[in-house]
């Protein structure tokens, strides 16, 4: 009986069934096996991207998100592989979205979408390594969205609106009261120059005022009679230049007025009139 040929290319091994039994592995480029008899399947052990379609996760405050994983993983046992498990890969998937689903289960919404860089370290913790059960090693997985629900996006929104409104509205207030607190300090910085610019001027008004009078007063105190017949007669001048002033002067001091030579001539002007 002629033998047939199977090549088992670079990274691959090779399964070879005996009336549909597996009976060997095959390590080999080429290997020979008894057509009808025998069958030779590849097994590629190369790393294999693998991305989860999105399902639906329910969080802990009972919202609905949808999660997106991909994942990378190898054969590390092809008998396993092939033979313990009809889908070993869908069998691995089924694993990563239970896990997934325990993880966020345990958060709320909002830890949930803020935390992907753990969940991905506690899946992948949590999976491990799968070579015993299904002859599969995952090399790596990552998050890679989580998404709310329509119903919950809209409403996420809806409150980030309402905070943005709150906070600018704050915002608006706390500027408008800052704006009242700067005009009323204003104002009441003007009224206290204003007030002591004028209570400045009024204790130096009263200063010129008293050394006025001080002066005044020094002055009186040294004064003599001279000074005293000086401004009788400054006055009796005064008086003298308006005809319509009559003046009237005790006869006993006229003598001494008439000594002055400007009374003297005023007195005697004032005889011819009459």
């Amino acid at each position: 009986m002629p033998f047939g040929i199977k090549i088992v290319p670079q990274n691959n091994v090779g399964l070879r069934e005996t009336l549909g039994r597996y009976t060997s592995t095959v390590q080999s480029v080429l290997s020979f096996y008894l057509p009808f008899i025998q069958s030779v399947r590849n097994v590629s052990l190369a790393m294999e991207p693998l991305r989860l379609p999105n399902y639906s996760v329910i969080t802990k405050d009972n919202a609905d998100v949808s999660a997106s994983v991909t994942l990378n993983y190898h054969v590390t046992d092809a008998v396993k592989y092939m033979y313990e498990n009809t889908d070993s890969v869908e069998s691995m998937a089924q694993l990563v979205r239970g896990h997934l689903r325990d993880i966020i289960g345990r958060m709320d919404l909002n830890e949930s979408l803020g935390s992907t860089a753990k969940i991905n370290q506690e899946l992948s913790a949590a999976i491990g390594d799968l070579t015993n059960t299904y002859g599969i090693n995952v090399d790596r997985i990552n998050i890679d969205e989580l998404t709310p629900s329509k119903a919950i996006q809209e409403a996420m929104d809806k409150q980030l609106t309402a905070d943005r409104e709150r906070v600018a509205v704050i915002a608006a207030a706390e500027g408008q009261a800052r704006s009242i607190e700067l005009t009323t300090k204003a104002k009441n910085d003007a009224v206290k120059t204003t007030a002591h610019a004028e209570a400045d001027a009024t204790k130096t008004r009263a200063d010129a005022e008293r050394y006025r009078i001080d002066t005044v007063q020094e002055a009186l105190r040294s004064a003599d009679a001279q000074y005293f017949q000086n401004q009788s007669i400054n006055a009796f001048m005064e008086l003298g230049k308006n005809p319509a002033n009559t003046i009237v002067v005790p006869s006993d001091k006229i003598g001494e007025f008439g000594q002055l030579p400007v009374v003297g001539k005023l007195l005697s002007e004032g005889m011819k009139k009459d």
